[in-house]
C-alpha cells in the first residue's frame, strides 16, 4: 500500500465519482479505478459501493477514512515544513444555500484565499442539504440544526428578517394586506416561519410570484413586482431595497428571524486547513 493510492482514495471520497475525482487531482479515470482496486486489494476490504449516484463509503471505507486524512494531514505538515511552514496546503468543499453563498460566504472566502494561496476553496450552492456523512461537502451552513449524530456542529450567527419594497416606492398602510402585492418563497415553503408570518400579518395580500430563490425574489422585488420578506444580510445589502417599518422602534421587529448552523464531520476535526478556515468564517460572522 502507497500513500498516492490513499490519497487516491481520498479524492474519490470527496468527489462521489471517479471521473470527478480524476479531474481533481489530474489523472485518468481508468488509472483512478485501478489504483482504487489495488488499494482495496490489498487493505482486503471493499471500501466503496459503486452506484448509479457514485461511489459511496462503505462501513469499512468510512473507518480507513479517518486514517487516511490523517496521514493526508501528516503529509501536509511535512510539506509545510519543508516550505517553511507559511501555508496551508489542501482542499475545502463548502455547500450553503444559493444567496447565502453569494452574498454572505463568497466576500469572506474570498479575503481567505488571498491569505492563504496554497488552499483550494470549493462553494457549492443549493436548496437541498448536502451530506457531510457521504463527503458531498466538507463544511455546510444551514438554517436548520444538523440531525446526524456523526456532525460537529455549532449556531454561527442569527439572521433577522424584513418586509421590503423598492425605494423610494410609497407603500400604502399595511393593514391586513388588502391591496398589496407580494412576492414570496414558492408552496414548497410554505412552512417556513416567514411565510407563516405573511399568512398572519397579510392574509388578504395577492402573491403575484413565487420563487425557491431568495435572490430570484429579491430581483422582482426591485423590478417593482411586489413586496417580499427577505433576511437582512440579503435584503441591506441591495441599495435598491429598503425595509418598511412595521413599528416604530425597528423595521421588521416581528418578522421571526432564523438561525445559521455551521457543520463538519467529526472525522475532520482534527484537520488543520478546515479549523483554520472555520475560524476565519466565524470572526467574520461574529
Amino acid at each position: 500500500m502507497e500513500w498516492s493510492d490513499l490519497r487516491i482514495f481520498l479524492a474519490i471520497a470527496r468527489a462521489g465519482t471517479l471521473g470527478a475525482a480524476a479531474r481533481r487531482i489530474g489523472l485518468t479515470q481508468p488509472t483512478m479505478g485501478r489504483r482504487l482496486r489495488a488499494l482495496e486489494q490489498a487493505l482486503g476490504q471493499t471500501l466503496f459501493q459503486r452506484s448509479s449516484d457514485g461511489f459511496i463509503l462503505t462501513d469499512e471505507g468510512q473507518s480507513v477514512l479517518q486514517h487516511a486524512e490523517r496521514i493526508e494531514e501528516e503529509s501536509l505538515a511535512v510539506e509545510r515544513l519543508a516550505a517553511g511552514g507559511a501555508q496551508l496546503q489542501g482542499q475545502i468543499r463548502i455547500a450553503s444555500s444559493d444567496w447565502f453563498g453569494v452574498h454572505v460566504l463568497t466576500p469572506i472566502l474570498a479575503a481567505f484565499a488571498k491569505e492563504h494561496p496554497g488552499m483550494g476553496i470549493e462553494l457549492i450552492t443549493d436548496q437541498r442539504p448536502f451530506s457531510l456523512a457521504r463527503r458531498e461537502a466538507d463544511l455546510a451552513f444551514r438554517i436548520a440544526p444538523f440531525d446526524e449524530p456523526e456532525i460537529v456542529q455549532r449556531k454561527c450567527l442569527h439572521m433577522d428578517y424584513a418586509l421590503y419594497a423598492p425605494r423610494g416606492m410609497a407603500v400604502p398602510s399595511l393593514g391586513d394586506g388588502a391591496g398589496l402585492v407580494l412576492v414570496t418563497m414558492d408552496a414548497a415553503f410554505g412552512t417556513l416561519p416567514d411565510m407563516a408570518w405573511l399568512r398572519r400579518r397579510l392574509p388578504k395580500a395577492r402573491i403575484a410570484f413565487r420563487s425557491n430563490n431568495r435572490d430570484v425574489q429579491a430581483q422582482a422585488c426591485l423590478e417593482g413586482v411586489g413586496l417580499a420578506v427577505l433576511p437582512r444580510l440579503l435584503g441591506d445589502s441591495l441599495p435598491g431595497l429598503e425595509a418598511i417599518a412595521l413599528d416604530e422602534a425597528r423595521p421588521g421587529t416581528d418578522i421571526p428571524g432564523r438561525d445559521v448552523w455551521v457543520g463538519y464531520h467529526r472525522d475532520l476535526k482534527r484537520v488543520a486547513r478546515l479549523r483554520t478556515l472555520l475560524d476565519f468564517v466565524l470572526q467574520r460572522l461574529a
